[in-house]
């Protein structure tokens, strides 16, 4: 399963959540607005905070939607991997392992992303590196 996937079927879950608990929705929404919504810290950095937290906490489904996140807030990889160092600083062996869910994370986002190439031009990089 994709992280792209992955992502998806939390978000389905999480609906049917929210249908099944609406009070407990409204308030863990409006926890979440007034958290981000304070303009002294810009957004990127809320989210660099949270996923360091989802890595040291190891929660994946976590994990997967701050990378998203942070990716949609012009984060890049090198910031990336500076906050999953003081992670893996802070939570040792375990948030190593889910580091790596983070940075493959990224990765795949990143490549889903990116304009293909077009197939005539990987063809000729090929010869002329052949």
């Amino acid at each position: 399963m994709t992280y792209r996937e992955k992502i998806a079927g939390m978000r389905a879950e999480l609906r049917v959540l929210n249908r099944t608990l609406p009070e407990t929705a409204k308030a863990f929404a409006a926890l979440s607005a007034a958290a981000k919504d304070s303009p002294a810290v810009p957004v990127k950095e809320k989210e660099f905070v949270a996923l360091g937290i989802a890595v040291a906490q190891r929660c994946e489904p976590c994990i997967n939607f701050h990378v998203e996140a942070l990716m949609r807030a012009g984060a890049s990889r090198a910031e990336l991997g500076d906050v999953l160092a003081v992670s893996v600083q802070m939570g040792g062996g375990p948030a190593l392992m889910y580091a790596a869910h983070a940075l493959a994370c990224w990765d795949e986002l990143a490549a889903a992303a990116a304009p293909a190439a077009p197939a005539a031009q990987g063809g000729q990089e090929r010869a002329a590196a052949g």
